[in-house]
């Protein structure tokens, strides 16, 4: 069977580029800043392990590569060429290869985790806007993302937002499925995949849109479990109980019978969310994306439409936010943040850490690390 190479234009030589700093490790390899010797344009550079060449180009890579050959938008970060490095005693003869993406200055876990940095309703508004652009975007073109997180949305100096890392991304068909449920991070992974769910689809992505949305108020993830069954039952104190009389078929799926879920779980998303939140149509729009039966939950086309989006104040541009913030801000490079205690994390909302009101934020929870391939992903591009 011939090796699979991506078709997309190579250029022959790394080396054309210079390495300023290093903002992304994780288990795919690195992240680097850097610049075109020549144009000076400064750039990303993913760098792909290449461990089995035997086994040819990776398939995670490989994946990313032709899903962002399709996907051309203004809130998808954009893969301007790959290139490889040539074969040395300095990497074991072993040739590297790297993904280069436009560069942005921040990811949003990197802003979230900066005390200093403070969005406003409406800037809230503009973040969400262009994420649901986004999902919008791939779910047309029939891609689902499969790990929607904070960390994995880039957003511009000038306050353009892309979705990044396609590395689990694939595309989808209306027919019936038989997915991996082995994806998205543990901490935004949505009821349906954990109860073992393989005939998915986009609204699995809109899970996770919906944790991302109240993380811009309480600065945390704000359900943080240690296991599958931990995150379940966050879940379950926050949106209630998992029944089929709320989720019509759910006791079909592989695991429910399998797993101890909560009884006499009342729904408290709004009830939990409003110290955070103070924004009816906010909490609105919260409850529509957290919502267990993924069949009901709120697509990303009507979520557009709510009128969270259209109501004063109206979503406003980030650049005059983060005009007044020159440093780039990414997870990797923001100093650890403590995670809540697992008793405090139940009265928090959803099992989350405390947090100031209105934005401002207070210590946070460690993020998930690569320790865990199977349940945690740390990627940034």
């Amino acid at each position: 069977m011939p090796k699979e190479e991506p078709t997309y234009p190579f250029c022959p030589d790394e080396s054309k580029y210079e390495k300023l700093a290093k903002i992304g490790q994780g288990t795919f390899g690195e992240v680097f800043k850097a610049r075109d010797k020549k144009g000076k344009v400064v750039v990303a550079m993913k760098k792909v392990l290449m461990e089995n060449e035997k086994e040819g180009f990776p398939i995670t890579a490989l994946r990313e590569i032709k899903i962002l050959q399709v996907l051309k938008n203004d809130n998808i970060v954009n893969l301007l060429e790959i290139c490889r490095a040539k074969a040395t005693p300095y990497n074991r003869h072993k040739s590297t290869v790297y993904l280069v993406f436009e560069f942005c200055e921040h990811d949003l876990a990197g802003l979230l985790s900066n005390p200093q940095v403070r969005f406003n309703l409406a800037e809230i508004k503009k973040v969400m806007q262009q994420l649901l652009n986004g999902l919008y975007y791939i779910h047309s073109n029939k891609i689902l993302h499969r790990d929607m997180k904070a960390a994995n949305i880039l957003i511009t100096k000038t306050g353009k937002l892309k979705l990044a890392d396609f590395g689990l991304a694939r595309a989808f068909s209306d027919k019936l499925n038989r997915y991996t449920n082995r994806v998205v991070t543990l901490w935004y992974r949505p009821p349906e995949l954990l109860l073992g769910e393989r005939n998915y689809g986009p609204a699995i992505d809109l899970w996770g849109a919906g944790c991302i949305m109240a993380e811009m108020w309480t600065r945390s993830p704000i359900m943080q479990g240690n296991t599958e069954q931990h995150q379940l039952t966050l879940i379950s104190q926050l949106c209630g109980s998992i029944a089929p009389d709320i989720w019509p078929g759910v006791d079909k799926l592989d695991l429910f019978t399998k797993i101890e879920l909560p009884k006499g779980q009342k729904r408290k998303v709004k009830e939990r969310l409003h110290n955070y939140v103070k924004d009816q149509y906010a909490l609105d729009l919260l409850d529509k994306l957290l919502t267990l039966d993924p069949s009901r939950r709120v697509n990303s086309d009507d979520a557009l439409n709510h009128d969270f989006f259209w109501v004063e104040p109206l979503p406003q541009d980030l650049n005059h936010m983060l005009s007044r913030h020159n440093k780039s801000m990414f997870e990797y490079l923001a100093p650890p943040r403590r995670r809540a205690p697992i008793h405090q994390q139940q009265g928090a909302p959803g099992g989350g850490p405390s947090a100031a009101p209105g934005g401002a934020g207070g210590p946070g929870g460690v993020r998930p690390t690569g320790h865990n391939p199977d349940q945690h992903f740390e990627r940034i591009f």
